[in-house]
């Protein structure tokens, strides 16, 4: 039996106010809104650049993103980039700030962290 390609895979995250965090997303790490429930507040929205998707949902409670629950399991995203020295200076010039700095990790990956307005932690990088 073949196997049906599946093409990408996104996060879906709790955040504390949609419009926030889409103007971090789209203003910051250069995102586009995919789509955006029509409600003067909304609680729903999609971000997406490329072939990367993150779904954005207030549902009135706290956020709890990986790092509140385990530290040592501090990632929610791991984005695979080709050249993650070039996205870090992307994202530098937009003033962006890095939890972890680029760098070579211990687990073999070159890349970098961030957290977004609602504590998750995104991992930029590709295998070294």
């Amino acid at each position: 039996m073949t196997q049906t390609a599946i093409t990408s895979i996104s996060p879906s995250f709790i955040v504390r106010n949609v419009p926030t965090t889409l103007a971090f997303y789209c203003e910051m790490l250069g995102f586009k809104i995919e789509y955006q429930h029509p409600d003067h507040d909304p609680f729903f929205a999609i971000v997406q650049r490329n072939g990367a998707m993150i779904f954005l949902k207030a549902v009135g409670v706290e956020p709890l993103p990986n790092c509140k629950r385990h530290p040592w399991a501090r990632w929610d995203v791991y984005a695979s980039v080709p050249d993650p020295d070039e996205l870090a200076a992307e994202f530098k010039s937009r003033g962006v700030a890095f939890s972890k700095p680029l760098q070579d990790t211990n687990d073999g990956l070159r890349g970098f962290e961030l957290e977004d307005p609602d504590g998750h932690i995104l991992f930029f990088g590709r295998p070294r």
